[in-house]
């Protein structure tokens, strides 16, 4: 049986995909070993000859990358004549041809620039940092059309961009997301080439001197904006998947995740081994595997919304649409005010604590405002993704994702909008490491405990509650710019004061949660379990409430604090021990938020004493 014409083509494409994948990491591999120069200033001959004769290391390996850029070329070219035979006008093959070749071609202009005006080799210029920056963004558009191509050529859907509601922004920030951190890697891997270092205690020192070069200053920032960008792309191919379920979204958010903590362990490894040349190929390969998994990922999603939105399904239809008629206080709402305040207040009390006194008022406001984004960014997109269950709980009834004053559209928009937003401003005015764990706690509370926890076991808020013990390492970071070991001491207070305070809430509601199938302790062991969970606990916690003392970190009056505090937490615990009724699980719910501001203050006071 012979292959049909569109399946050899579609091989084809993914070929050229592949083969120019290689292209660009043998071009990382010229710039990596400093053979830019071998062929001097010279494009497109090498050294005034078309074919050089007997040339140095340096002139082959700057020569071989000529020769396999100008075969890539030469089969983007076979590809966009072929494509533009077997397919008709107006599908979207022709136009991913196109922009492949548009591509290519900017890519030998951007190369033969970096020869004729000589930023190569050891070349310090910002020009040279500026260009290989836009080399390497230029790649990556390549890569992108040449991967559309070949899922178009393979029968992929086309896209649709209109009516996908937050699908398109989430998707499109990821992208912007990706591309900025491909050009801070750039960046920090000419920093390497051109100021090696002998350990990362010095690239760390240089990075944070004044006077240094540019491109060592920078390279300090790389791995703190990996850490945050791979966060979200994660976080966004999950929620995806979840919007715009299929075979192909589940796969390959899987996938990217699994792939972004390679290509984060990788650069992990590349800094411990000092960037050998082998590591940073392997760290680039796994970064274009990241930007085309999320890249298809998208072409999936948008290609199967297109699909529903012309059935009337999904995000797009009148179940989801809204009502209109919102006001401010509706958007307030889907914030979650009053369970932000508690977060809010462990975030700022920490920056006191860290500073031993007041941290600054344009600080302390910066982190209000960012926190505040964050927290709510969370809340809201919590709300968009519960509103099934929300609709049949009396607690939740009333959110506006549930009487639809807000579409779940608008509701995901105005999330991102205050991520980002809290994001820039904790970045602007705290500092990027802040900015980051703000974002891991968005991140934890949404994907961990919402999107995968809260339906499937009763430890989800065990596992998922350490989302609400990243406001104290938010404010510790902001003032102090790293996590000494009393931060994460703040961590594990609220991590295991978590339990405490959701189940004696969980045994208030435990109808509500039973209802709508939430595996709930109370639902699934019983009360008699969940009071015991309670009580020990509470009991860790008392003990790692101490732990400050022992350490040396507070005095007398966080002692005596700490000793009234946790006494009446016991006492409380015991009390809804012995009589597992609403009464006593109120009366716990509402101390043990008291109880966590009260230890907070104490801790505060103590420190500025």
């Amino acid at each position: 049986m012979k292959t049909p014409a569109w399946s050899r083509l579609a091989g084809y494409t993914w070929g050229v995909l592949f083969w120019n994948i290689l292209v660009a990491l043998f071009g990382a591999y010229v710039r990596a070993t400093g053979s830019g120069a071998g062929c001097g200033a010279h494009w497109p001959t090498c050294n005034g000859e078309i074919i050089p004769r007997a040339p140095q290391v340096e002139t082959l390996i700057e020569f071989t990358h000529r020769a396999t850029s100008g075969l890539a070329f030469l089969s983007v070219l076979f590809l966009f004549l072929w494509v533009w035979r077997a397919f008709p006008k107006g599908h979207p093959a022709r136009l991913g041809a196109g922009l492949s070749l548009f591509f290519m071609i900017t890519e030998s202009l951007v190369g033969a620039s970096l020869v004729l005006f000589g930023w190569v080799a050891d070349n310090v210029s910002p020009e040279r940092a500026v260009v290989q920056m836009v080399h390497l963004a230029n790649t990556y558009f390549l890569l992108a059309a040449l991967a559309l191509t070949a899922w178009w050529a393979s029968g992929g859907g086309p896209l649709r961009l209109r009516g996908q509601g937050a699908v398109g922004p989430a998707l499109l920030l990821g992208l912007l997301a990706l591309l900025f951190l491909s050009m801070s890697g750039a960046v920090t891997a000419l920093g390497d080439l051109l100021f090696p270092v002998r350990n990362s205690l010095e690239a760390l020192e240089r990075s944070l001197t004044p006077g240094e070069h540019f491109l060592v200053r920078l390279r300090v920032l790389h791995p703190l904006i990996a850490v945050s960008v791979g966060l979200y792309v994660v976080f966004a191919g999950f929620l995806v998947a979840h919007l715009r379920p299929s075979a192909h979204t589940r796969s390959l958010a899987q996938a990217l995740a699994y792939l972004y903590g390679a290509q984060l362990l990788a650069g992990l490894v590349n800094v411990w081994l000092k960037a050998p040349v082998w590591m940073q190929l392997l760290h680039l390969f796994l970064a274009y595997a990241v930007w085309l998994a999320f890249l298809l990922l998208g072409a999936a999603a948008l290609a199967w919304g297109a699909r529903r939105v012309e059935l009337g399904e999904g995000e797009a239809s009148q179940v989801h649409r809204g009502t209109g008629g919102a006001t401010w206080k509706d958007y307030l709402a889907l914030t979650k005010p009053r369970v932000i305040s508690l977060l809010l207040l462990t975030t700022l009390l920490a920056m006191l604590i860290a500073a031993k006194g007041w941290p600054g008022t344009g600080l302390f406001l910066a982190v209000a405002l960012g926190g505040y984004m964050m927290a709510g960014a969370a809340n809201a997109i919590n709300m968009v993704v519960d509103r099934d269950i929300d609709a049949r709980m009396r607690r939740t009834a009333k959110r506006p994702t549930v009487t639809q004053r807000i579409s779940s559209r608008d509701a995901l928009l105005f999330a991102f909008a205050l991520a980002v937003l809290g994001f820039a401003v904790l970045w602007w005015g705290a500092n990027l490491l802040a900015a980051t764990l703000a974002l891991m706690g968005l991140i934890w509370y949404v994907l961990v405990y919402t999107l995968y926890l809260k339906r499937r076991t009763w430890q989800n808020i065990v596992i998922g509650g350490a989302a609400g013990a990243f406001p104290p390492l938010v404010g510790w970071a902001a003032v102090t710019g790293e996590l000494s070991l009393f931060a994460w001491y703040l961590f594990a207070l609220i991590f295991f004061w978590t339990p405490v305070h959701f189940w004696a809430l969980a045994l208030m509601i435990q109808d509500d949660y039973r209802a709508v199938g939430v595996p709930m302790l109370p639902v699934v062991l019983g009360e008699r379990a969940t009071v015991i969970q309670i009580a020990l606990y509470a009991l860790l916690t008392a003990l790692i409430s101490v732990m400050p003392l022992a350490m040396g970190e507070l005095g007398f009056f966080y002692l005596t604090s700490s000793l009234l505090l946790n006494g009446l937490l016991i006492l409380k615990s015991l009390a809804l021990y012995r009589r597992p009724e609403r009464r006593t699980a109120v009366s716990l719910y509402k101390y043990s938020m008291l109880y966590l501001a009260l230890l907070f203050v104490a801790m505060a006071v103590d420190r500025v004493l």
